[in-house]
């Protein structure tokens, strides 16, 4: 008999994660993932099985910025071994120092936003690579912190507007478009795994491009021009491919939106716009330094309307921004009246430190800001009672993201996850059809409230 001799497996080291922000932030942390995976490191389930842990912040809004210190000192204390990134990464008092290391100097590395090469030098630095990595490991299309049957996918970084009361281009600069094949194949990629929603993110979709000219590029041997018509275009004709949609957010109101709707009405893509409009007063706006008045906003809506009257328009405002006076709220009421957003989330305005809005006169009160935050928010419950009530007996697609002994919950195309309303699916349900998490299923509309709808399959 042949001696057998014991090889040493070795341990592979394991790194925790926690990710915090937006769903820009939520694909840096993707990319780390993926990129640790192809090296060999595991990620671990709890603080106490990890060798190291990374922190990926948020640093826009005062909240934003209390819970990302507050994920960083609870990872220091159960934990030790820490390395931070994201925007808030690269945020300073007003002293000039750097806020993380003064207030928890005892993290190991601190990098800003998309760093994903200077985030691994730090892992290497601190919890050196596996000998032998085993890139067979990694999927196709990386590691996804979101369920299997949707994904974000970021076509961009940075912004090359300077809104007043924004400092996402200090911490993120300014726009750099990806190129288009590389994001055409991640986009199959994510299908030929299961996707089947694919939901378009950036600072500023509409200007996907311009940091390039526009340059042309290539997929599948088709030249295909660095632009947004274009590339929505490419991704709507593959999406067709694995009966998948496509969401769009982030869309600035520019003229060329406008050769987007047609694509929506033809079933290309899904009809739906998410415009983070800020505000509708033109002086407000103008303070705010957005591109765009409301004029021409109720406008261009109209003309979606009249394009794709399925279409569902998501928008932002900030309520109580500084010197806005009761007459220029009293126009945003109007306003909405008058468009009827369909989804709409109002913040009142948050101070953010090193944003130029700080230094506007006639600052608006802390409580009056809240009050018409709510204002809006009132308004807003019977705008979206009223469009959702005109649903019921409609029949809709919807993708069901949970099922339960009563039903399951899924979304139709209004609705983007986490931000947008729900639609519960309830019995009965005929003999041959079957509630599958990531599936899509056909249903009637039977009830509406001011947020969801109620369906039977």
């Amino acid at each position: 008999m042949s001696n057998v001799i014991p090889v040493a497996v070795p341990v592979a080291p394991k790194v925790g994660f926690v990710s915090l922000g937006c769903p820009k932030a939520l694909v840096d942390s993707e990319q780390i993932l993926t990129q640790l995976r192809a090296e060999g490191y595991e990620t671990a389930k709890s603080y106490d099985g990890a060798d190291l842990v990374i922190v990926n912040t948020c640093g826009f809004i005062d909240a934003a910025v209390q819970e990302s210190l507050d994920a960083i000192g609870e990872a220091l204390s159960e934990n030790g071994k820490v390395i931070v990134t994201g925007c808030l990464g690269v945020k300073k008092d007003a002293a000039g120092d750097d806020i993380i290391k003064k207030i928890h100097p005892k993290v190991l590395e601190v990098t800003g936003p998309h760093a994903l090469t200077e985030v691994m030098f730090a892992v290497h630095k601190h919890l050196p690579k596996p000998h032998a990595p085993f890139f067979d490991l990694v999927p196709p299309q990386g590691v996804k912190l979101t369920p299997k049957h949707f994904a974000y996918l970021k076509i961009s970084e940075g912004c090359n507007h300077r809104c007043s009361f924004c400092i996402i281009p200090s911490m993120r600069g300014d726009l750099v478009s990806r190129q288009i094949a590389d994001i055409m194949l991640e986009a199959e990629n994510l299908f030929k795994a299961g996707v089947k929603e694919l939901l378009v993110i950036s600072q500023d979709t509409s200007a996907y491009g311009v940091d390039v000219k526009f340059r042309m590029g290539f997929w599948n041997g088709k030249p295909v021009k660095t632009h947004m018509t274009q590339l929505v275009t490419a991704l709507g004709e593959l999406a067709a491919q694995y009966g998948a949609w496509v969401r769009l957010h982030y869309v600035y109101p520019y003229p060329h939106v406008d050769h987007i709707i047609p694509l929506m009405a033809e079933g290309k893509i899904l009809p739906y716009l998410d415009v983070p409009l800020q505000h509708a007063h033109p002086d407000v706006l103008k303070r705010m330094k957005r591109p765009a008045n409301g004029e021409k906003n109720i406008e261009r809506i109209e003309a979606w309307r009249a394009m794709c009257p399925d279409i569902t328009i998501r928008s932002t405002f900030i309520a109580g921004f500084p010197g806005e006076t009761e007459a220029e709220f009293e126009y945003l009421l109007d306003f909405l009246k008058e468009v009827e957003i369909d989804r709409l989330g109002c913040f009142a305005y948050s101070p953010v430190d090193g944003a130029t809005a700080n230094n506007i006169a006639n600052p608006v009160p802390e409580e009056l800001r809240e009050e018409r935050r709510g204002r809006v928010m009132l308004l807003q419950e019977e705008i979206s009672k009223k469009r959702l009530q005109a649903k019921v007996g409609k029949t809709m697609r919807v993708l069901i993201d949970a099922i339960d002994g009563s039903g399951g919950v899924g979304r139709s195309s209004a609705d983007a996850p986490e931000i947008d309303g729900v639609v519960y699916v309830k019995p009965p349900f005929e003999p041959h059809k079957k509630l599958v998490v990531g599936e899509f299923v056909d249903v009637t509309i039977t009830g509406a409230d001011s947020h969801d709808l109620w369906a039977a399959a």
